[in-house]
């Protein structure tokens, strides 16, 4: 039985299971939407300006005008998180979904047929690591059936609604017995995981595939590329990464929101190093620290 989780349509709380939205809904059709995903720490909505500020810039790459202000969406989330706690009575750390489409209408491409926006808000407990995988890592494999959608197709930095092309990529991998994939650019450049950006270090060096090379502008990643690693005395910088380029790299690690920093063990054939002696555990405890000092300060807006 699939775990309860509270959804909020428009301002309607009801479980998730329940249907809610139109089959005419454009998101629902064609992947004409937008979301963004938050976590908390300490039960404080985490790096809550950065991720409205990415989702008002992929609604402007859409031309998707949004009707509500952050402070509406704010009050929207804190009413579905306390009925998720009412029905569950959970009360630690949570993962809060929000997806805007832009609404039902005539089924056709043109965006002039959608009559206004649409929201649904998703909450659950947020995933947490476990010591075993914090100790052995995750298995990653290369992508080869399928490359990164371009910059000048679909931009990946937008995020939508849209995600066959990580889907598919993922599910290769998959069927190879990996957990989470990499997935190549047209250029055959290294660029990011299904729902994850990717960072590696050499020599204590952390380095990331910039932006250039068709990744999603992940939150974590800027945090510790503009805060994190500079605050805890590790150089950090973009970089172009190529397949080829793994031998000569010590360490690697998963970012994203739900988890900061998770290990990579191995990419196919190429070890990584994992475990507390590592500079991926020196960043993911200097990132725990700046969550729980983000959370003593903004407490007051952003508990729920």
């Amino acid at each position: 039985m699939t775990p309860y989780i509270q959804a909020n349509t428009n301002g309607r709380l009801h479980p998730a299971s329940e249907p809610s939205i139109s089959p005419l809904n454009r998101g629902f059709l064609y992947g004409d939407a937008i979301y963004e995903v938050w976590r908390t720490y300490d039960r404080v909505i985490f790096a809550w300006d950065e991720h409205w500020a990415r989702l008002e810039r992929s609604a402007a790459a859409l031309h998707l005008e949004l009707p509500w202000t952050h402070d509406d969406l704010l009050a929207e989330i804190k009413r579905t998180v306390r009925a998720y706690g009412e029905a569950t009575g959970y009360a630690g750390e949570l993962y809060i979904r929000l997806q805007i489409s832009r609404g039902d209408g005539r089924i056709g491409l043109d965006t002039a047929l959608a009559d206004r926006p649409a929201y649904v808000l998703l909450v659950q407990p947020v995933p947490a690591l476990t010591e075993k995988q914090l100790e052995q890592g995750q298995v990653l494999s290369i992508a080869t059936e399928l490359r990164r959608n371009p910059v000048l197709a679909l931009n990946p930095a937008w995020k939508t609604g849209n995600y066959l092309n990580n889907l598919l990529c993922l599910r290769e991998a998959r069927v190879r017995g990996a957990d989470e994939v990499v997935v190549l650019n047209l250029a055959g450049e290294i660029t990011e995981a299904a729902v994850c950006n990717l960072a590696f270090v050499r020599d204590g060096v952390l380095v990331t595939p910039p932006l250039s090379a068709g990744i999603l502008v992940g939150i974590t990643r800027g945090l510790l590329l503009e805060k994190i690693a500079p605050a805890a005395g590790v150089v950090a910088r973009e970089e172009t990464i190529r397949p080829e380029d793994l031998a000569g790299l010590e360490e690697c690690c998963l970012l994203s929101t739900t988890k900061d920093l998770q290990p990579v063990s191995r990419i196919d054939g190429q070890i990584f190093r994992t475990g507390v002696d590592t500079v991926t555990r020196r960043l993911k405890a200097a990132f725990a620290d700046y969550a729980a000092d983000y959370a003593k300060h903004r407490a007051d807006e952003f508990t729920v």
